[in-house]
């Protein structure tokens, strides 16, 4: 495939900012890259910060060129959490932002993607949107998931995950440190069945993977270091993993990089 694609012929709701386009997928404006014709799908949760996010959106751009319909849907309802607005602090902010609601959302999503003939799906969550896709990854119903610099995930959820699971994490983030990153991977270790990553990467604070500054060179290097640990994982799990494709026992990674 020469480079990602919009989807043939779409709804228009808005204009993109990426190769892709924004179209009502699943009942919602959806962030859309990628060939239609693909059996693999991505759906990619955002932070708080919502599916608009310029470095979201070329992210999603990236996984499609490796050949993934990929889905960035706006499960924050046109109202992405705005730090200026000082009348609407996180705390409220998050009052009217559920995450169970996130989840509920998703498997409307996932249900869409498999309405579609999509075969096999991989799921990334970014900050608030880690939390969906963890819930997404307690049933079979998706290939693999990936966590970046996650938040609201309770030790509880990670045991109950049945899904691959790979777990980006920052070394100085207050909301998700390194000692629960930690909890996470010995619960993992304890779970043979359940293939897992665990990475924290020095020096980077929460966001780093989304959220940087596009001109600080040595910014958008640590942030693309993650973006080729998720879609490694992403491929191992979603596209060699597929019966026939012979694949699934040589890409391997190790279980953990702390």
């Amino acid at each position: 495939m020469s480079g990602p694609q919009c989807c043939e012929n779409p709804p228009m709701l808005s204009s993109s900012s990426g190769n892709g386009c924004v179209l009502e997928f699943g009942g919602f404006n959806t962030y859309v890259s990628g060939p239609s014709s693909s059996k693999l799908a991505i759906f990619l949760a955002s932070d708080i910060y919502g599916y608009e996010a310029p470095n979201l959106r070329k992210l999603a751009d990236k996984v499609a060129a490796a050949g993934y319909y990929v889905v960035v849907p706006d499960f924050l309802y046109g109202d992405p959490y705005n730090p200026e607005n000082t009348e609407k602090p996180l705390s409220v902010w998050m009052q009217s932002h559920d995450k169970d609601k996130g989840f509920e959302d998703a498997k409307q999503v996932i249900a869409a993607l498999k309405d579609k003939g999509i075969s096999a799906i991989g799921a990334a969550g970014f900050c608030w949107g880690a939390k969906v896709v963890t819930d997404l990854a307690k049933s079979e119903n998706i290939q693999a998931v990936v966590l970046l610099h996650p938040s609201l995930v309770k030790v509880n959820d990670i045991k109950e995950v049945k899904a691959p699971i790979a777990i980006l994490a920052a070394e100085i983030d207050k909301i998700c440190p390194p000692e629960r990153i930690k909890q996470y991977e010995e619960i993992l270790l304890s779970k043979p069945e359940v293939d897992s990553f665990v990475k924290i990467f020095p020096s980077v604070k929460h966001g780093w993977t989304v959220r940087y500054n596009v001109e600080n060179k040595e910014a958008v290097q640590r942030a693309e270091e993650a973006h080729r640990d998720m879609l490694d994982w992403l491929t191992k799990h979603v596209k060699y993993s597929q019966k026939g494709s012979g694949y699934s026992s040589t890409v391997q990674g190790p279980r953990s990089s702390m």
